[in-house]
């Protein structure tokens, strides 16, 4: 069963160019993933600090081992700092 996820992340103004810094590499390296189908970056035109995260994964266990990756636990560990906290949205 695959398993997708978009996830919403504001930035706080201060933070702009360092979420996004952040967020362009996390597909380069998602996508190195076995369970790692589809992995997309996207930036609002309409409000610079909102971008948009579209993942598809091959199942729950793959997207745990990702979530264990240093370079989700840095993107995790940006929430207070850089952004408001993201909306992640899960589906089958």
């Amino acid at each position: 069963m695959n398993i997708y996820l978009t996830v919403v992340v504001k930035a706080k103004p201060e933070h702009v160019q360092e979420i996004k810094d952040l967020l362009y590499s996390l597909p380069e390296l998602s996508k190195k993933e076995e369970a790692c189908i589809e992995y997309d970056v996207h930036q609002s035109i309409d409000e610079e600090n909102t971008f948009i995260l579209n993942e598809k994964w091959e199942s729950v266990d793959g997207l745990d081992l990702h979530n264990e990756q240093s370079y989700s636990k840095e993107f995790f560990a940006s929430f207070d700092k850089l952004q408001e906290q993201p909306i992640i949205y899960r589906s089958k």
